[in-house]
């Protein structure tokens, strides 16, 4: 099997968030594919189906601990490696994927709506120095509105705390601090074995309904601000979230186990 590692919602190399990609004949076991998951180590493993000649192209997505129900830099790198326009069929319905120009792809997500709730004490505690303005609990994730993008860049989490809180995620964000960034972000999931996502398609699913009302408008560029960073275009459409992103392949192998 062909196996890849691409760094997605990057330009670059080694930035933005790398994602495991292999391609199947044919539909695999979950057990294997959550042992390969294991092995690759990054945050998300896209195991997609393209040689039974299916469309939708069936897709799934594994953490090395756990499968997940939509998962967008894997996604993104699954349709850079075949070549920009796709349609996948998920846990989350089918995904249209639309190739750009110089690179940029956009893929159609479902828009995840937050409801506002009371932060819980395992909350606080896995958020030590951040003043948290806003809680809200998304499908996936517990979205954290903060004061400032100077907290949620120097935050450094308490891990074990985060990994108590009864989400697969903690989605920390405030309004950007620079002219090119409506808002900042950063994503930890202790609880499915990532402390921290480097960068987060689905997050933005949940960012885009949750920053239209604030600054008035449907399109936003958004910054998640991990070590290694990533870039995410976002257009809000009724329940859904238009995504865009580039990639970068940065290794092509075959899979033997």
């Amino acid at each position: 099997m062909r196996a890849y590692v691409v760094d997605s919602f990057t330009d670059q190399a080694f930035s933005g968030n790398p994602a495991g990609v292999v391609l199947l004949d044919a539909p695999a076991d979950a057990v294997w594919m959550q042992s390969v998951a294991a092995e690759l180590k990054h945050s998300e493993t896209a195991f997609v189906v393209v040689g039974s000649g299916a469309e939708p192209k069936p897709l799934r997505w594994f953490t090395p601990d756990t499968e997940v129900d939509l998962c967008g830099h894997a996604t993104l790198a699954t349709a850079h490696v075949l070549g920009g326009d796709q349609r996948f069929d998920t846990r989350s319905g089918v995904l249209t994927c639309t190739a750009g120009a110089d690179g940029w792809i956009e893929m159609d997500f479902p828009a995840d709506v937050p409801e506002p709730v009371e932060p819980s004490e395992e909350l606080i505690a896995g958020l030590p120095g951040l003043t948290i303005d806003e809680v809200a609990e998304g499908v996936s994730k517990v979205l954290v509105q903060a004061r400032s993008a100077a907290e949620v860049r120097a935050l450094h989490p308490d891990f074990d705390a985060l990994a108590q809180v009864p989400k697969q995620g903690v989605l920390v964000t405030a309004p950007g601090d620079t002219d090119d960034v409506d808002f900042v972000s950063r994503v930890f999931a202790p609880r499915v074995g990532i402390p921290e996502d480097p960068v987060t398609g689905s997050a933005h699913c949940t960012l885009a309904v949750w920053w239209a009302p604030k600054l008035g408008r449907t399109e936003f560029v958004g910054e998640q601000a991990s070590a290694r960073g990533g870039t995410v275009g976002m257009v809000l459409r009724g329940d859904r979230v238009t995504l865009r992103g580039r990639a970068v392949t940065v290794l092509e192998g075959d899979l033997h186990a």
